[in-house]
């Protein structure tokens, strides 16, 4: 390659990351047991440095590395999610001694190097390295708690479904090169206006791949993963993988399937119809039954991708940006949802059943206050980010004509009031077990609350400028 041709401008928030998470492992032998989470605050930094590096970025707009990367808006918010779930780890590490090692910000790091990737490729293997990057990362991360039978079954049901998936992925890579001779997107989809490619086998790579990260997203059929490995991981890297993995994953199905396969719509469309209304259901009805929240949590993550799912189904402009839209309200809402549940159920995980929270608004009502503003959001009540976000996206899709899609929607949101409320009614109208005397709210934990509530209230009272952003990362993505 022409040294003139490289341009680390276009690729800096990633190298960002990397640089960064390299920094805090060789330092991490240096630095004395009191002062590990001074690695945190470092990694953090980096998270910063990486959004800072979006404005060089934003100027090298194009294609570069013969059409490998793609430079536009599609992952801005990637980095805000790392940034976050750091903030709510620096005190859960700080109290959970045995898992007090640094190496969790360098993971956290590289998994979020790689969404970057993800979201920025233009091609089927880097796409699949990217996907390995966060897979490895989040592996590891879901496994931390090593003395923990849970968190071991946890990383070990996540690394084999995850492996599988990924199998999948190469396989359809595979079948696509054979058939078109490339795996880069736009040439795939010049590929395929010609009438000498073999479409059955287009067809069938397309299915391996949708599969592989319909698995990635956690939708239905795909979700059987999500529970488990939500509640025996720690909850810090549960909101992260509630939400990390879902705006990658969903970045690359919006890429592939809407550059790439666009003309054989006809072929995966109604599987996406479906795949979207089976989680919201799905997702939704059993979370009624779960009297775990991080189980409840998770599937309500299941549901969540359902609503995005419907924004896919729509295959338009005003659909990728209502997904884009949906995922950062989704993204803010819940780790501020997880940011409570580490800080309410203390050391080991302890108090994680919904009864756990009875009383919290008598107790610690700031707490109950900003985790009501959380479930409030997720279920969709009007002013919130969560229902400005479904608002967009089922308006997508009576625009699409899915209106039936839309009215499965609207009554699975109704549904998923009930559960979001029990949480609520616990915590204002149930006489407490707990005093809840000993719990921290340390300045990293409430950094990350302010950043989580104040963008769900703005995004909830004043969505127009963002999703004027988000339509304008749509339109440069899919033109």
């Amino acid at each position: 390659m022409n040294l003139a041709t490289i341009n680390i401008a276009a690729m800096l928030p990633p190298l960002v990351l990397s640089l960064f998470g390299i920094a805090v492992m060789v330092l991490e032998p240096f630095v004395n047991e009191q002062r590990k989470c001074s690695l945190g605050w470092l990694a953090f930094a980096g998270t910063l440095a990486a959004i800072v590096s979006l404005i060089p970025m934003a100027g090298n707009r194009g294609q570069w590395y013969s059409n490998l990367w793609i430079v536009d808006d599609y992952d801005v918010f990637l980095d805000l999610i790392a940034a976050i779930t750091i903030l709510t780890s620096i005190d859960f590490l700080r109290r959970e001694e045995e898992m007090n090692h640094p190496e969790f910000y360098s993971l956290l790091l590289f998994a979020t190097a790689g969404m970057l990737m993800m979201a920025a490729s233009n091609e089927l293997v880097m796409v699949f390295l990217g996907l390995e990057i966060l897979s490895i990362a989040t592996y590891v991360m879901a496994g931390f708690r090593r003395t923990d039978l849970k968190s071991n079954e946890s990383a070990l049901k996540y690394f084999l479904l995850g492996s599988f998936s990924s199998a999948f992925f190469v396989y359809g890579v595979a079948l696509i090169f054979g058939a078109t001779g490339s795996t880069n997107l736009l040439v795939i989809a010049d590929a395929l206006r010609s009438s000498e490619i073999q479409i059955s086998l287009v067809s069938l790579s397309a299915a391996l791949m949708l599969i592989a990260l319909c698995f990635k997203v956690a939708v239905a059929p795909f979700h059987v993963w999500t529970p488990d490995v939500y509640e025996g991981a720690p909850t810090p890297v549960t909101g992260f993988m509630s939400v990390g993995p879902k705006a990658a994953g969903f970045a690359v199905l919006f890429r592939v399937f809407l550059t790439a396969f666009p003309s054989i719509e006809d072929r995966w469309g109604s599987a996406i119809w479906m795949v979207a209304a089976l989680t919201m259901v799905l997702g939704n009805v059993i979370a009624l039954v779960q009297p775990n929240i991080k189980r409840m949590l998770a599937y309500s993550s299941i549901a969540h991708a359902g609503y995005v799912a419907v924004a896919f189904a729509a295959t338009s402009n005003q659909g990728v940006s209502a997904a884009l839209f949906y995922l950062l309200a989704y993204s803010l809402t819940n780790l501020g949802a997880f940011a409570m549940v580490t800080i309410v159920s203390r050391k080991d995980d302890k108090l994680v059943d919904v009864t756990d929270y009875a009383g919290l608004g008598s107790k610690r009502p700031g707490l109950a206050a900003v985790l009501s503003l959380f479930l409030l959001s997720l279920a969709g009540v009007p002013g919130t980010a969560g229902f400005a976000g479904k608002f967009f996206i089922f308006r997508a899709a009576v625009e699409s004509r899915l209106v039936w899609l839309a009215i499965i929607g609207v009554v699975t949101t109704v549904v998923s009031f009930y559960y979001y409320l029990y949480v609520i009614v616990q915590m204002y109208m149930r006489e407490p077990h707990d005093e809840f005397s000993d719990v921290r709210l340390d300045g990293s934990l409430k950094f990350a609350l302010m950043i989580s509530a104040a963008g769900t209230v703005y995004l909830g009272l004043l969505p127009t400028r963002v999703l004027d952003w988000t339509a304008t990362a749509a339109l440069n993505a899919l033109r």
